[in-house]
């Protein structure tokens, strides 16, 4: 019995390390040259799915292949991204041959669905079941996925997501960098999403200055969307 103690209690020092380690190194991610970077976005009804697609409207098409990841009841979220899709490769012409073989991989994306975490106006106490029954269905799909980086920006089912990729850091399995980009909306305070990523994304972006002042981790780069 005393063994069997001496181990677990071993194995969760070892853990904790780990996760400290993962941590204290989680806001400096490592420059790397890469062909193309893999790239999840998480998407939300109404207004953050707006957001996103304008977000990622701007970005090369070197964040190759994209996964989609929305919540389940989600039901205006999949139309929207695949027109979005539709119109971005048709957009692209590659200039040069160097760069077709990256051009010819924007096509590829996927979209998946998760359990929601919390519904609008759900009680806090049956909210914490789904967001459980959420984390369930999510590290199995980041841990297939493993995507390079993490982009978000507000919905509930950001968390889940979130900690199931920095679980596979912990774990040794995958490092992903997670990009938090709060809201157009939020001026004065952040949301409880934001509240929480705050704490565990390696870049954290707002788009208002009072935000910046009264949180200095986060990086003010204007309006983005």
């Amino acid at each position: 019995m005393t063994t069997l103690l001496v181990g677990f209690l071993a194995a969760a020092l070892l853990l904790g390390v780990r996760a400290w380690c993962v941590l204290r190194g989680h806001g400096t991610p490592r420059s790397r040259k890469k062909e193309a970077v893999s790239l999840l976005a998480v998407a939300g009804s109404g207004g953050h799915t707006t957001e996103m697609l304008r977000l990622l409207g701007n970005l090369s098409t070197a964040y190759s292949p994209r996964y989609y990841v929305l919540a389940e009841t989600d039901t205006m979220s999949e139309e929207r991204i695949r027109s979005f899709e539709s119109t971005r490769n048709n957009e692209s012409r590659p200039p040069l041959d160097e760069i077709r073989k990256l051009f010819a991989r924007s096509n590829q994306y996927s979209i998946h669905r998760i359990p929601r975490s919390r519904e609008v106006r759900q009680s806090w106490i049956s909210s914490v079941f789904t967001s459980i029954k959420s984390a369930l269905h999510c590290f199995p799909l980041t841990a297939r996925l493993r995507p390079d980086v993490i982009l978000c920006n507000g919905p509930g089912t950001c968390v889940p997501v979130c900690l199931s990729a920095l679980l596979l850091g912990i774990i040794g399995i995958k490092k992903t960098i997670i990009i938090y980009v709060e809201s157009i909306c939020r001026v004065e305070s952040l949301s409880l999403t934001g509240q929480i990523l705050y704490y565990f994304s390696n870049v954290f972006i707002v788009q208002w200055p009072l935000l910046k002042d009264k949180y200095p981790k986060s990086i003010y780069l204007g309006r983005l969307v």
